[in-house]
């Protein structure tokens, strides 16, 4: 179980050589926070390529073209707003059509979509310091449950939402809900994303952010949204919560 678990001393040896703190997190301080949310594509998982190949598959399918720029731009957001935002000349069945070949394709390459290499253990060490952590994602509930239960990760999350059982990013409703069911402060809480939604969400509510530039956002498009903390890799992003 040790060498599962990220030690402090390994994690004071690599501390923040490769993590960017943005300046706002001066008056902040991440010892206290109880309640630690993250995004799932691109946060957790590595799963961003994926979405992207899918989402062109998707839309080659039904006659529509888009580029890798543009569905990166719409990650975070719940999947029929954004094929409503890269295909916006395509008619109600056409989306349709779309949505269900991209979860074929998705789901039928799914197993190519690990945890990020530190991120276990980290979600290890996090729920061993009594943290509680929860996930509000883009995904839809069924897309969620199946990335869970094939990366055995279900038990480290005491809570997770779905965009098919709340409003879609940028809104907090998901973030609102995980508070009211853990029954915590915005104050104790700390949402982590890759994308400009995420941090807009925790903006919202005043609450602390970290910023993932590994995953869909450039690091200037996140840094322009002013999260609290700004972090280049998921071992930085470990290093950070974990210390």
């Amino acid at each position: 179980m040790s060498e599962q678990f990220m030690s402090k001393q390994s994690v004071a040896n690599s501390i923040s050589t490769a993590a960017k703190i943005n300046q706002l997190s001066a008056n902040h301080s991440l010892a206290d926070q109880t309640l630690i949310i993250f995004d799932w594509d691109g946060t957790l998982m590595d799963s961003i390529g994926l979405i992207v190949e899918s989402m062109h598959v998707a839309g080659q399918a039904h006659g529509f073209e888009t580029t890798d720029k543009a569905v990166q731009d719409i990650i975070g957001l719940s999947l029929m707003n954004g094929i409503e935002i890269l295909y916006p000349q395509a008619n109600e069945s056409q989306k349709l059509a779309i949505q269900q070949s991209y979860a074929d394709h998705y789901i039928a390459n799914s197993h190519r979509t690990p945890l990020f290499a530190p991120i276990e253990g980290m979600l290890q060490t996090l729920q061993a310091q009594g943290k509680s952590l929860a996930v509000a994602t883009g995904k839809k509930r069924k897309g969620l449950d199946r990335v869970l239960d094939a990366s055995d990760s279900h038990h480290y999350f005491v809570m997770t939402r779905c965009a098919d059982g709340a409003v879609s990013k940028p809104d907090p409703h998901m973030l609102n809900d995980i508070l009211d069911y853990t029954e915590q402060q915005i104050a104790n809480a700390v949402f982590i994303g890759d994308s400009i939604y995420d941090i807009q969400m925790a903006a919202q509510l005043g609450m602390t952010s970290i910023a993932v530039n590994y995953g869909t956002a450039s690091q200037a498009e996140l840094a322009a949204q002013q999260p609290t903390y700004q972090v280049d890799t998921p071992q930085a992003l470990a290093e950070l919560l974990c210390a």
